[in-house]
Parts: structure tokens; C-alpha cells; sequence
């Protein structure tokens, strides 16, 4: 087995017209080649699942139209509620539902949405329910 004895001491080849690589540079001829750039991203974004919007049922609309008057009544005392709603996907078809707990400062007619002590928001048209969190 060799151990290189015979050139350890040599120092490494300097030239003149060619500069030193930086080791940065040198790193970068030994990592891994992607010939698919973006290809993961694409398939991790296709397996992505979405929910459905589904549509409200005129029982589901009337009891929604009554929370929301029931809060429209109490926002004077800052309720906290819990509100589930739909959050459209920005890439595909769909969505997920989500919920929001805070306590509610006020109904925001020109904008159609409630809104939160916190600063957040929640558009009606998204809504599913309204509920009273007792504390």
C-alpha cells in the first residue's frame, strides 16, 4: 500500500495565468447534479391534497345568517367565537377549511368580513359557522 510519501513534502502546482480556485468553487464540482430542476417541488406540489367547497344547505345559511346576528347583538361586549371557514387554495382547485378563535371587535359591513381584536379578519362569504366560546 502506498502512502504518498515520495510527494507530501512537493507543494501544489501555482500558475500564472490561472488563479486559485476558490474553495467555494471547488465544493461545487462535487455536488449533486439535478438535470430537473423545480421536478421535486412540482411532484410534492401534484400530491398536495385539497379539499372541496362544498355548498351550504338553506337550513346551514339560516343558521348562520342567526349567529351572525346574535354576534351583530353582542359585539358590544367583544364575544370570543370560533369561526370555521374556507381558505380557496392559490395554486389548484379547492381548499381547506380552517377555524379562528379570538374575541370579535366588530362586523365590518363595507368589507362584508368580521374582525378580530387581534387585527385578523374573516370574510363572511367564507363562513360555515359561528360559535358562542363561553369563558
Amino acid at each position: 500500500m502506498r502512502n504518498y510519501d515520495d510527494i507530501k513534502h512537493l507543494s501544489r502546482p501555482q500558475y500564472p495565468d490561472l488563479p486559485p480556485m476558490s474553495i467555494h468553487d471547488r465544493a461545487a464540482q462535487f455536488s449533486p447534479f439535478a438535470a430537473l430542476v423545480g421536478y421535486e417541488d412540482a411532484v410534492e406540489e401534484t400530491a398536495r391534497l385539497t379539499d372541496s367547497r362544498r355548498e351550504m344547505e338553506q337550513d346551514e345559511i339560516n343558521e348562520l345568517n342567526r349567529q351572525l346576528q346574535e354576534l351583530a347583538e353582542k359585539l358590544s361586549e367583544r364575544p370570543k367565537i370560533r369561526v370555521t371557514y374556507f381558505i380557496r387554495d392559490k395554486k389548484k382547485e379547492g381548499g381547506r377549511y380552517s377555524s379562528k378563535i379570538g374575541n370579535a371587535r366588530t362586523i365590518d359591513q363595507a368589507e362584508n368580513r368580521i374582525v378580530f381584536t387581534d387585527g385578523e379578519s374573516v370574510k363572511i362569504k367564507d363562513m360555515y359557522s359561528v360559535v358562542f366560546i363561553e369563558e
